[in-house]
């Protein structure tokens, strides 16, 4: 299933946060991506179930996006946090669990209808902080590191050059010394 972000989709973003407040998303975090993350912090103070849905559909989007989930092996975020489960250290396991579990809560319906459990807008906050360490953690983490990668192999190559021309050198030098004999 595709999914496009629609001007109308942004716009409703912004219209949910009053004037003055800012949700910051690290620029490389996929559009889809920070536009749940921003509803659901914005909306954390009017409905914590609803915050912590979206939540889990950001931690979802995350999941996807970051650890390359193909498109035939997408499905519900139980499957898709397994096929990525050894790729995660332990303590984070539990953590995107919770929030995957808590997230449940505040978008599935429990067979008993007549109850309902509250997510206080403290508790989302709390899963929205998770989600604000995996950007740093997954995206800003990677993109560092990546520069630093590319930086690095630009070194390498620069200093490969030198070393060649060095080298190319030496060989003319030893050459015209030895047509000097």
């Amino acid at each position: 299933m595709s999914y496009q972000i629609n001007d109308w989709q942004i716009e409703l973003s912004k219209s949910l946060l009053p004037d003055g407040v800012s949700v910051s998303v690290p620029s490389n975090v996929p559009e889809e991506i920070a536009i749940t993350y921003r509803e659901a912090a914005r909306i954390a103070d009017i409905s914590g179930r609803a915050s912590a849905a979206m939540s889990r559909r950001c931690l979802q989007g995350m999941v996807r996006h970051f650890f390359d989930i193909p498109t035939n092996k997408r499905g519900n975020l139980g499957a898709e946090l397994s096929l990525v489960k050894d790729r995660i250290d332990s303590d984070m396991w539990e953590n995107l669990l919770a929030v995957r579990a808590v997230g449940d809560i505040g978008a599935h319906m429990d067979n008993n209808v007549d109850q309902i459990i509250d997510i206080s807008p403290d508790e989302a906050r709390i899963l929205l902080a998770l989600i604000e360490s995996l950007f740093k953690d997954w995206y800003e983490v990677r993109e560092k590191r990546e520069r630093s990668s590319s930086a690095l192999k630009e070194l390498l190559a620069s200093k490969r050059t030198l070393q060649r021309e060095a080298k190319q050198k030496s060989i003319v030098v030893a050459d015209e010394d030895s047509d000097d004999e």
